[in-house]
């Protein structure tokens, strides 16, 4: 907070209170809430250097009422007290106590504000009037009064003054922007809306994004998100989307896709890029859910794609997690993963520095006695902490800064108050009392944020020019002597809670290993199709649509199910085959449907082996078939008793992972046992004996016959 009011600041108050209770103006019309709008749409130059200097601040005053304004009175509100501290900046836009007005104030008197209207101003001061004579942040405000005296709107933003005998410390400033979207697809063949193409064009989100690319700012780190590339390409060739009304349509190629593809990527051929993983996976919830090697997946496969797509070397050795926050078990997952450097939120990497300062100005503001006696020292951007693979590079955003690049909705004259606060803030870095050593800032916006491109490029160039900053690459900017020594990574129950819910992700898991399979049984091994799809599943976007989401894996594991059943066992469950004899062979056909050869096992197994036995040692064996042909494995079998019997068919990967469910195959054995066997001999035995015992009958029949006719001869 800033210094009490002086004597001369308190008469003033009591006279301007006076005259609102004056009969003149309770007789005026009352100004109701949100009639008045002021905006301040300028203020020149960013930074006055000399006395002399004319500060000129334009805007217009609106009345959205159903009756005029009048007597309406626009003034200036400086202050010649500086602020102390980035705290008290904040409490001053927050609404508190401002001391020391400046007694030179410029003014302008409007006659009236028409109802529905607009009326321009502009008002002009110098450092000289104000009269200021030292470097520093100073509150400017822009009040409005009318219908008699009466507060009708105000403006609170910063003055910061710095006359040529300053001397200023200059730190290093990265600005890190990501291109991150959500996941559009489904499966690689399905459009989930028609957002896409929609944020492409005109004054679409990614249209934008390629508006500032093109800019060419100076020392850029640009974080892109290599499925969004993946999308974009995908849609230059004919695709099918799935809109609201949930019936499939088919579109040709598209050629704003293509347009705006070629585009990013001859905008960001000279400026530093950087990698996410694939999707933007919701990188802590997979370590806390167990799906560690989708996240090693997501950033193998983010690289390959990013250098693909934009053609030239693109490092994904920087990470930049879901709300810039992290824990240990999801920091060592990236790490063994080949991250080396992390960008993460102030909130989630304190320092002992912040720490120290936060207690001083919680004890002052409590104690209620003004600004701090120990001024807040911004901790530099860079430090490391410990992994399981060793010391890894952490940088932080800081939180101020990083919201300056986005405008605040529905405050009219966003634009100019973000880049007067910019200004300030890291005028009051460069000046902070503890900073003897120049020190490393970061700003990162919202990782989904919806830039202004007129905004974002004048920021960058104010940057540029402010004595006290240097324009750096976020790969420079290293651990120093300034960084503070930090206290841990801070993730809370609430952090945890955001996360992709453990149901959620049960279900991914799910999909994650039948969609493996697909990848088993490819001849050589080749990463499965699916790989991008699931990853999509695991985006962090789905934090808050889980709805959308969960419609997505539900569709990813239909189409997962419909491959895996392209690979089946034909001529099971339905038929029954027969075995003659006491040993014999099955065959076992196997149908490959899919465009590619695979690779698999087949096992058989005998639900009654007690009955019949599969001869040999039972072990799985390979089959190799050709796209769209079948192929099939003799099986071995020998009957110990005739009947029916089951067998069970399993195909699995060439790793031993069950693929499919088993299959039943009914067996007839007709052959004989040995038991059958014995009472057949026994038989064949008794029937033998009877032949020869009519054989021997009808020799001796026919011996009798011979010697019977000699004797009949006698006779004659």
């Amino acid at each position: 907070m800033i210094r009490k009011a002086t004597l001369l600041s308190v008469l003033i108050a009591v006279l301007l209170t006076a005259m609102v209770v004056t009969p003149a103006s309770t007789a005026a019309t009352t100004i109701t809430a949100q009639q008045v709008r002021l905006t301040i749409e300028s203020i020149t130059p960013d930074v006055p250097r000399k006395p002399t200097d004319v500060i000129k601040v334009t805007g217009k005053l609106t009345n959205s009422g159903t009756t005029p304004l009048t007597n309406v009175l626009v003034r200036l509100r400086p202050s010649r007290q500086q602020f102390t501290g980035r705290a008290a900046m904040e409490e001053y836009l927050a609404g508190g106590f401002v001391s020391d007005y400046a007694s030179r104030s410029s003014t302008l008197v409007l006659p009236s504000v028409p109802a529905g209207g607009s009326t321009p101003f502009e008002l002009t001061t110098t450092p000289m009037a104000l009269t200021l004579s030292r470097f520093g942040v100073y509150p400017l405000g822009v009040e409005v009064l009318a219908n008699g005296w009466q507060p009708a709107a105000n403006v609170r933003t910063f003055l910061t003054y710095a006359p040529p005998d300053a001397k200023l410390r200059k730190n290093k400033i990265a600005f890190a922007l990501p291109i991150i979207d959500q996941p559009r697809r489904s499966d690689n063949g399905l459009f989930i809306d028609e957002n896409l193409r929609t944020s492409l064009l005109g004054d679409g989100r990614l249209a934008d994004l390629l508006r500032i690319a093109k800019s060419q700012p100076k020392n850029v780190t640009w974080f892109v998100e290599p499925a969004l590339l993946d999308d974009v390409m995908a849609m230059t060739a004919p695709y099918k989307v799935r809109p609201k009304s949930g019936t499939e349509v088919s579109r040709p190629g598209d050629t704003s896709a293509a347009g705006w593809l070629a585009a990013i990527r001859t905008a960001l051929a000279g400026q530093e890029v950087v990698a996410t993983p694939y999707a933007d996976p919701d990188i802590t919830a997979l370590a806390h859910q167990g799906l560690d090697e989708e996240t090693a997946k997501a950033i193998k496969i983010g690289g390959d794609k990013a250098r693909e797509l934009l053609k030239r070397d693109v490092p994904a050795t920087t990470a930049w997690p879901v709300a810039g926050k992290i824990d240990e078990d999801a920091l060592d997952l990236l790490t063994v993963s080949g991250v080396t450097t992390v960008l993460l939120n102030a909130d989630n990497l304190s320092t002992h520095a912040a720490q120290d300062t936060a207690v001083n100005t919680s004890a002052n503001t409590s104690a209620n006695t003004g600004a701090n006696t120990l001024p807040a020292v911004t901790p530099d951007a860079a430090t490391t902490i410990d992994s399981v693979s060793g010391p890894v590079k952490a940088l932080v955003a800081d939180p101020v800064l990083s919201r300056t690049l986005e405008l605040e909705k529905g405050v009219p004259g966003s634009s100019t108050l973000q880049k007067q606060r910019f200004v300030a803030e890291t005028a009051m870095i460069a000046g902070e009392q503890g900073g003897t050593l120049p020190r490393s800032l970061v700003v990162a916006p919202a990782r989904r944020w919806n830039p202004n491109p007129a905004h974002v490029t004048n920021l960058l160039k104010t940057a540029a020019s402010l004595p006290w900053l240097t324009s750096v690459p976020l790969g420079s900017i290293k651990p120093t002597k300034a960084s503070a020594p930090h206290a841990g990574l801070t993730y809370t129950d609430t952090d945890r809670k955001a996360e992709l819910s453990k149901k959620y992700l049960a279900s991914v898991k799910r999909v994650a290993a039948k969609a493996a399979l697909t990848s088993g049984i490819t001849s050589e091994r080749l990463p499965s199709v699916f790989d991008t799809a699931v990853l999509r599943l695991t985006s962090s976007a789905w934090r808050t649509k889980t709805g959308t989401g969960s419609a997505e894996v539900k569709r990813v594991n239909e189409v997962v199910d419909e491959s895996i059943g392209r690979v089946f066992i034909t001529g099971s469950d339905s038929r029954t085959r027969s075995l003659a004899g006491e040993e014999g062979q099955i065959p076992v056909s196997v149908k490959n449907a899919r465009d590619e050869p695979v690779s698999l096992t087949v096992q058989v197994t005998s639900d009654s082996p007690d009955l019949l036995e599969i001869v040999g040692d039972g072990k799985p064996q390979r089959l190799d078939i050709g796209a769209k042909q079948s192929g099939t494995i003799q099986v071995k079998m020998r009957v110990k008793v005739s009947g029916d019997s089951l067998l069970t068919i399993r195909l699995r990967t060439l790793d031993n992972k069950a693929y499919q469910k088993p299959a039943k195959l009914t067996i007839k054995a007709t052959g004989y046992t040995g038991i059958a066997l014995v009472i057949v001999g026994a038989a064949l035995s008794v029937m033998l004996a009877a032949v020869v015992m009519r054989v021997l009958r009808r020799r001796s029949q026919r011996r009798a016959a011979k010697s019977a006719k000699p004797r009949e001869n006698e006779h004659v």
